[in-house]
């Protein structure tokens, strides 16, 4: 009588656990509440990245196989090369290719009732360029300040700034260069069909986005890396 009390008493406790779990499975604590669209575009951001970072592992690679296969005469050059091309992916050189030129102005219905025209805030900018990298782009440039993987845009004292610098209010003038023009093709039509232009128009914004020009100019930063630690040593040490 003592063990079937026993046992009872188990088969209650591994039945309760059971039961617990299954609903605890059946009903999770977060439910994921966003539609497919949301996770189809994260998805998509997901395997961008992923190419990215798989386009500069590639490079990388690259890079090593020419600094194995030279000899001691031809490896200053092959630096020379590698720092060129890091001064160009920081932003730091003019460059000119296909692309387009977009104005953000306001609204002809905020001017017609008077709205005082206000700059345009750090996530809207941070949206649109969320939107542009869907598309892909080498150079860009927004109110003549240079955008690259390394910039942020930020909130400074009530101010929309890229990489710390202040951005006018509108209208200013977005410049992006496409690897060849086909893909500033894409990118117009991508624009023209994106539903970015009513998060514009909720703030009222719009976008006027020029079609693709075989050439567009975008500057480089202004202002150069100095360096301050490294130090080339005497030959022979």
């Amino acid at each position: 009588m003592r063990n079937q009390l026993k046992f009872s008493i188990v088969l209650l406790v591994v039945g309760f656990m059971v039961a617990l779990q299954y609903k605890t499975m059946q009903k999770p604590k977060e439910r994921d509440t966003r539609d497919m669209w949301a996770i189809r575009h994260e998805l998509a951001t997901e395997k961008q990245l992923h190419s990215q970072l798989l386009t500069e592992i590639r490079d990388l690679d690259e890079t090593i196989r020419k600094y194995e296969s030279l000899d001691d005469e031809n490896t200053e050059k092959v630096l020379m090369e590698t720092v060129d091309k890091l001064y160009e992916q920081a932003g730091m050189t003019d460059i000119e290719g296909p692309g387009l030129v977009i104005e953000v102005g306001p609204s002809p219905e905020s001017i017609a009732i008077g709205n005082t025209i206000s700059a345009i805030s750090p996530e809207l900018l941070t949206r649109f360029v969320n939107q542009i990298n869907r598309a892909g782009w080498t150079a860009l440039e927004i109110d003549g300040k240079r955008y690259t993987t390394l910039s942020s845009i930020r909130d400074i004292n009530g101010y929309t700034t890229v990489n710390g610098e202040n951005i006018t209010s509108p209208p200013f003038i977005i410049k992006l260069i496409s690897n060849t023009f086909a893909d500033s093709e894409k990118m117009y039509n991508t624009l023209l069909a994106s539903t970015i232009h009513d998060d514009f128009y909720l703030d009222d914004l719009i976008l006027t986005v020029g079609k693709p020009q075989k050439n567009v100019n975008i500057r480089g930063w202004k202002e150069r890396y100095k360096n301050t630690e490294l130090h080339e040593l005497p030959k022979g040490e």
